[in-house]
């Protein structure tokens, strides 16, 4: 493989990584912009439309909790308004006033009768509570204080878990307060009946974070502190206003969600490290929170659809971009290759289109050349063949040829050696000519190898010196036998001496006619990795605006007829397919020299 072919086998590689780097990167960057612009919107989109729907969800399940909370006090307040304070003393009648609520629906438990100082006065219901105090309980304070109370779940008398209804009510000179129990498992199974795919569910915590519901998930009790409480947004310690109508009972520090009444949605990690996408409102006018909470997982599910489906998407959109770079970056570098083949060719048939002018040029010089040993040849053959003629043209001069003295004899064979002698030089002579020419002018196969100055410039200036000689031009050829050699094609080196030494003669011969014409060829080593070869003339030289000029093709300062134009551009291209440069310094009536640099081996 030639030092040319490995350069542009290199510089093809280069050139196919630039290309399929530019068709990968290229619709790589829009393709990634599409999916990710449309991605970004459409999870957004996902996202926002998930929590609208905890968001619905919740203030829905809030409003019917709230809805069955009003209906119960609202029961409450209507029984209160309707019975008679001394009629209710009677536990009998209380037990129709429950049978009538729980006919009205089955969340009453029992029903009870407070005076104002707090003694539960009638009772109708499954415990022994008549008889109690309950003065000091907090529910008791709320309802005296407000008219109606709905309290938290707390454990009482009974020591289970329930919460009560309270109303104040005040005739004839009379205050007291009608309570009913709820049933805690049927608000509990009221408040859970949300199910949200697989892991939703739905809770109650007051504002210190006791669940008044159990949780479905998680295993939290009803009355057991949520864990995740203190997590959410929005909760602070406040100082909460007195509960107690007693100078007894203080007020405490009490945790509550800012904002409570507006639903919002947040995420939060849950106690087994899973994340949670939560929903809040307010229930109870503002006493508790309802919170419905579903696993991130699960509530996103179309998210992460959509996100699987756009790395499915980019990956094998990512590898159809990828598989087209590749295939159609194959196509083009085959393309290059046929034209840089093409170009080879056209190149090759340039040169040879040169080499052909260049032996059309040298024709007369040649024909000149073979023309002097041939009229040589002619004339000792013309000798030969009278000596012979005179040998064997009678009996009589061979019976005398034979009686020749020894010494006429010797002269006689001595005179057609000599004229065989020279036959011979001057056929050796014409070969050597013939097979110059024949070497110049024939189409080989361009092969590159390592090239020695000292070896190939007196072999191609055998070529010009008889020219040269008639025309009166002095070679003068200094080239050093220890000058390093160059990677080259000999024929291709041969054609572009020629080309100048041809130029250089002509210019000489155009200046100085038959006489004082001068041609150097020198040689030498610039900097141990460069050989510098430089021809140089006592022409007519080059005007400057022709210097710019001359390697272009087509451009020949010579008379029509008489030049191509092709000669100096086929030199240039072929010492910069050697690798090298080639240059020319001229001054117009002085001279011509032209530089030829190689990268030495």
């Amino acid at each position: 493989m030639t030092q040319n072919s490995d350069s542009q086998k290199r510089k093809l590689k280069y050139a196919g990584r630039a290309i399929l780097i530019t068709m990968i990167i290229v619709p790589f960057i829009p393709f990634m912009l599409a999916i990710g612009v449309s991605f970004h919107y459409f999870t957004t989109a996902l996202e926002n439309n998930t929590r609208a729907s905890l968001e619905r969800i919740v203030s829905d399940h809030g409003d019917m909790v709230d809805t069955f909370l009003m209906e119960r006090k609202s029961d409450l307040l209507l029984i209160a308004a309707m019975i008679n304070f001394d009629a209710a003393m009677n536990n009998g009648y209380l037990h129709d006033i429950l049978a009538h609520l729980k006919a009205r629906s089955p969340a009453f438990i029992d029903l009870g009768l407070f005076d104002e100082k707090g003694l539960h006065l009638s009772y109708s219901g499954d415990y022994a509570l008549k008889g109690k105090q309950y003065q000091d309980e907090f529910w008791f304070n709320e309802v005296m204080e407000k008219g109606a109370y709905i309290s938290d779940i707390f454990l009482g008398y009974r020591k289970i878990p329930h919460f009560v209804i309270a109303v104040r009510r005040e005739s004839e000179g009379r205050r007291w307060v009608l309570r009913a129990t709820i049933d805690t498992l049927f608000f509990d199974q009221l408040v859970s009946t949300v199910h949200i795919g697989k892991s939703g569910e739905a809770y109650i915590l007051n504002h210190q974070g006791i669940a008044q519901t159990g949780r479905r998930l998680e295993g939290v009790p009803i009355m057991a502190k949520d864990p995740d409480f203190e997590k959410f947004p929005g909760v602070s310690n406040v100082q909460n206003k007195k509960r107690a109508s007693t100078p007894t009972h203080h007020a405490k520090d009490q945790t509550v969600f800012q904002n409570p009444l507006v639903a919002k949605t947040f995420k939060q990690s849950g106690r087994g490290g899973n994340a949670y996408v939560y929903a809040v409102t307010s229930v109870n006018d503002g006493a508790w929170l309802l919170v419905v909470r579903q696993e991130k997982q699960d509530a996103f599910a179309a998210f992460y659809a959509a996100l699987y489906l756009s790395v499915a998407i980019t990956l094998v959109g990512g590898a159809v971009i990828v598989g087209l770079a590749f295939y159609v970056t194959q196509r083009i570098l085959h393309w290059i290759e046929t034209l840089t083949h093409e170009k080879e060719s056209l190149g090759n048939q340039l040169i040879r289109a040169s080499q052909l002018a260049e032996i059309g040029e040298m024709a007369a010089g040649f024909a000149h050349e073979i023309n002097n040993p041939l009229q040589i040849i002619k004339g000792e053959h013309s000798l030969m063949e009278m000596l012979l003629g005179e040998m064997t043209k009678s009996e009589e001069s061979k019976i005398a040829l034979i009686s020749f003295p020894k010494d006429e004899w010797h002269t006689f064979v001595s005179e057609i050696g000599e004229s065989l002698d020279q036959v011979r030089l001057q056929i050796n002579r014409c070969s050597e000519i013939t097979s110059a020419v024949l070497k110049f002018g024939r189409q080989t196969e361009i092969k590159h190898q390592a090239l020695f100055p000292s070896q190939l410039i007196p072999e191609i200036l055998k070529m010009i010196r008889n020219k040269a000689a008639v025309n009166g031009v002095e070679i003068s050829c200094r080239v050093a036998d220890d000058i390093p050699a160059f990677m080259g094609d000999a024929a291709q080196f041969q054609q572009v001496m020629l080309n100048l030494f041809n130029n250089a003669l002509d210019a000489v011969v155009s200046r100085h006619g038959v006489s004082g014409g001068a041609l150097t060829i020198t040689s030498n080593c610039h900097n141990e990795k460069e050989i510098e070869i430089q021809i140089s003339d006592n022409g007519v030289g080059i005007r400057p605006d022709h210097i710019d000029k001359i390697f272009s093709p087509f451009f020949t300062t010579k008379a029509v007829g008489k030049g191509s134009g092709l000669g100096l551009s086929v030199c240039y291209g072929i010492i910069e397919s050697f690798g090298g440069t080639m240059g020319v310094n001229s001054k117009p009536g002085e001279g011509t020299t032209f530089t030829i640099s190689l990268p030495a081996v």
